[in-house]
Parts: C-alpha cells; structure tokens; sequence
C-alpha cells in the first residue's frame, strides 16, 4: 500500500485549488528578480504563509529553476513547530502530496541516514508541520521530476545535522533546501537591525553567531553553515525583507530572508 502524506496546511498558507496555487506560485517567480546564471548547491528560504514569505522565497526559487532539467533530489530541512523530539525526524510516505500532485520520496537515502544515532522515522514530526510543506508548491513549479528527502529537526546540534548533510550531499542532481524565518514580532526598525546581523552570520559561515530567537531554523541553518564551510561555498543574501515590507503592520513583524550557497 503506498502511503502519502497529506497537505496539512493547503487553505490556510497557501492556497487549496490547484489552479490558484499555480497562478500564486507563478506571479510570485515572475515577480521575483530574472536569473541564468549556474543554480546554487543549497538554499534557504523562509516558511510563512505565502501572502508574508511568499515574495521573499521566490527569489530563492528562481535561482534553482536554472538546473531545473538536472536537479533530480532535494534535501529538505526545517524546523519542527508542533511536536518536540530529539533528533532529525525522516518519515515513512513513500509521497508528499499538495494541491499540485505527489512528491515521490527518497526511501533509498532515508534508509541510508537512519544508521546514524540522531536520525529516525517519526511520522507525527511531520503530520501537522508546514515548514516543509509550504516549499514543495515551488519546488514542483520550478523544477521537473525530482525526489524529496524530508527531514523535520528538534533538539539536535549542527554538527548532527552537518553529518546528515555530507551523507546526503550527492552532486549537481542534488540541491539542499533549508527552512527558516528570522526574527518573529519586534517592531520594524528592531526587525531590520537583527535580520541584518543574522544575515552577516550566515554570509561568513558562523552558527555561534546566530541567536537562538533570531531565525527559527537556526539549528538546520547551522548545519549548512558547517557544511558550506567544509565544501568551500560561499554563502550570499538575495533577499531581505520582513512582514512588513510584504503584508501586515510594521509593529509586530517576521522577518524573511533568502539565501544562496555556492
């Protein structure tokens, strides 16, 4: 019986008819700066209902839509919201499904992760979580047939998600998406300021300088840093905007940030 993890928050962040969620999706990328040069080994993109991050994850997006053709494996990591674990939680679908249609699964290489101590299968890690979902709608727009590797972190340490990322690393048919916002209902101007400093840590590859309550995803973040730093990428920022800039008031903001890794 294959089984197929169901869309949990398709309506609230992002849009249900599949039509719509296309025409979403699209706008987004047609807005979103023109790219063709190479596409970057990893990404970071943030996780938001669409109508605050949506914009901001474009830009990230458009930059894997060049390899479009080549990119056959995304390894995809986000912060757990709902249920506290220890470790990296891998599930057991053999598919990911959104309004757009099934993401197969990687089974092969979840097996090959699941030898280390800190990763397992634990389908309640993903049930209910959007970090994940909400990127595989761009995914499916931006490139052809791929597989997905998902994997929800909680309590682990970036050296753990850094030994994950080197299994998984693969070659150019293997791209890395990691899921974050950045700081969450400061006002504005404080906003920028901390989104500012976050940024300068990703771009000079340095975790230790991420604040815990700075980018949600810090501890999947720092494990690319650590693993940008051994391959020798160089990381930039994109895009830096918050709720603010996108939707909403400016007094109670969340910051979005896009990322490259080449």
């Amino acid at each position: 019986m294959t089984i197929v993890r169901s869309p949990a928050v398709a309506g609230t962040f992002y849009p249900a008819d599949a039509n719509t969620l296309h025409a979403v999706v699209t706008d987004y990328l047609n807005q979103a700066q023109a790219f063709t040069g190479q596409s970057p080994k990893a990404i970071i993109a943030p996780h938001a209902g669409y109508i605050y991050s949506g914009p901001v994850a474009a830009t990230a997006y458009n930059r894997l839509a060049a390899d479009h053709n080549i990119i056959k494996r995304i390894v995809l990591l986000g912060p757990a919201h709902r249920v506290p674990f220890t470790g990296l939680a891998a599930s057991n679908a053999d598919a990911f499904s959104t309004p757009l249609g099934d993401v197969p699964i990687d089974k092969e290489s979840i097996a090959k992760i699941t030898v280390l101590s800190q990763a397992q299968v634990f389908d309640d890690a993903h049930t209910q979580e959007h970090s994940l979902e909400v990127h595989l709608p761009f995914l499916q727009e931006v490139l052809d047939d791929f597989m997905l590797v998902p994997l929800v972190v909680g309590d682990a340490t970036a050296e753990q998600v850094a030994e994950v990322l080197e299994m998984l690393w693969g070659g150019p048919e293997t791209r890395i998406v990691i899921s974050s916002d950045l700081s969450h209902y400061h006002d504005y101007d404080t906003a920028q300021q901390l989104d500012s400093t976050t940024s300068k840590a990703i771009e000079t590859l340095s975790p230790d300088k991420i604040s815990y309550d700075h980018a949600c995803g810090r501890i999947p973040v720092s494990g690319l840093l650590l693993a940008a730093r051994t391959h020798g990428l160089k990381a930039s920022t994109i895009d830096l905007r918050n709720s603010g800039d996108t939707a909403g008031s400016g007094d109670q903001v969340v910051g979005y940030g896009a990322y490259i890794f080449e």
